[in-house]
């Protein structure tokens, strides 16, 4: 299939994502390992905090709620927070089961300028894996300024423990795309780009995650948004 871009519509934003990038993400959701219905679900929410990421991040604060909501009545969600930001600042909140709650805690974060900080977000995941079992790590960023050999190692290490890595990238780096692909590889995970205008398809597949990481198929098929739609029928 080839690679399509996104339709501007009239006031500029963009309608979709590129079909095959979609098309790829959702085919390697599908090995995802859900938890059993009717419990909760734990996802690790990590963000890029960085000067040029504060757009992203308020549209953050808004799509996490919708995660929340989604998830309901498949049994439940707690996520948990980590940003990086400044001269290595890097943060984690404890679990969250109530999107006010976390949308407060977003809230009050102001991005501020520094370099990217995605090992000490591995590592993170790393340790909380240890400790809970962890249905997902999801992070969102769009740059890459560190040891692709190091990601690499860490991610190995996270995928050992069980805990796939949902890369979203805003843009289109390269260079990016390549590691961030190498850490989804290392932990079996799925990776999906996306433009800034088109936040409406990343909460799609934000929904998506963490409906099946909650309530597995059955959860989903309850659902008739796009985002449950195709993740469905790519888990036949």
């Amino acid at each position: 299939m080839t690679d399509q871009r996104p339709t501007p519509r009239s006031d500029g934003t963009l309608t979709d994502a590129p079909r095959s990038e979609l098309d790829r993400f959702l085919a390697e959701v599908k090995g995802l390992t859900p938890a059993a219905p009717g419990s909760r679900g734990r996802l690790i929410f990590a963000l890029d905090a960085t000067q040029s990421r504060q757009s992203t991040w308020d549209t953050a604060c808004e799509l996490q709620a919708e995660m929340f909501r989604e998830v309901a009545t498949a049994g439940g969600l707690d996520m948990k927070l980590v940003y990086y930001r400044g001269l290595g600042e890097c943060k984690a909140s404890g679990w969250i089961p109530h999107p006010e709650q976390l949308a407060k805690t977003m809230s009050r974060i102001v991005c501020a300028a520094g370099h990217t900080q995605i090992e000490k977000v591995l590592t993170f995941a790393q340790k909380e894996a240890k400790l809970l079992p962890v249905n997902g790590l999801v992070f969102v960023g769009d740059a890459m300024e560190e040891n692709p050999d190091a990601l690499a190692h860490e991610a190995g290490e996270l995928g050992r423990l069980g805990v796939r890595a949902f890369m979203f990238q805003e843009g289109h780096d390269r260079e990016v795309e390549q590691v961030f692909r190498e850490i989804v590889r290392l932990t079996r995970g799925a990776y999906c780009r996306f433009d800034p205008g088109a936040a409406r398809q990343l909460a799609e597949l934000l929904r998506a995650v963490a409906v099946f990481a909650v309530g597995g198929v059955a959860a989903l098929a309850n659902r008739h948004d796009a985002g449950a739609i195709k993740l469905l029928g790519q888990l036949k």
